[in-house]
């Protein structure tokens, strides 16, 4: 154990965040999202929603200033009536960390060629539709 550090975060993923670096991705990704399909790097975070590891994560790493959106969210299929609520939590979460943070909205397919270029997937038990985060990584 250490001092400071969220104890919802694994060794694995404190690994793989000290690891990435300016403008690297990292994928927080629903229960439902094939991550291993799309990734060699797969963190498991099972059991655990979406919510409270992003804010542990964002604890310690610094959002992308320099990019145009500090994020990125997997936008509902046409024809879906989800409305995901999640979203407005997510953006709570960021915004006490950064308020100035943007996320910009990929289509089920870019996302998941976008999550094929991040440096890990995180899978969660997150159960909320559309509740795959993307977070790029800043500098301190």
């Amino acid at each position: 154990m250490l001092k400071k550090i969220p104890k919802i975060l694994s060794p694995d993923l404190l690994y793989a965040l000290m690891r990435m670096g300016h403008g690297d991705e990292i994928v927080l990704a629903d229960a439902n999202f094939p991550g291993h399909s799309l990734h060699e790097r797969v963190i498991r975070c099972d059991g655990l929603g979406i919510p409270p590891l992003l804010d542990a994560i964002l604890e310690l790493l610094p959002l992308d200033p320099y990019a145009d959106y500090q994020g990125a969210m997997m936008s509902v299929v046409p024809g879906d009536p989800v409305v995901p609520t999640i979203w407005d939590t997510y953006r709570e979460i960021i915004a006490r960390y950064d308020a100035s943070a943007q996320l910009s909205f990929e289509d089920r397919f870019a996302f998941y060629e976008r999550a094929k270029q991040a440096y890990a997937v995180v899978l969660t038990g997150e159960e909320a539709l559309y509740g795959n985060i993307i977070l790029k990584k800043g500098v301190i």
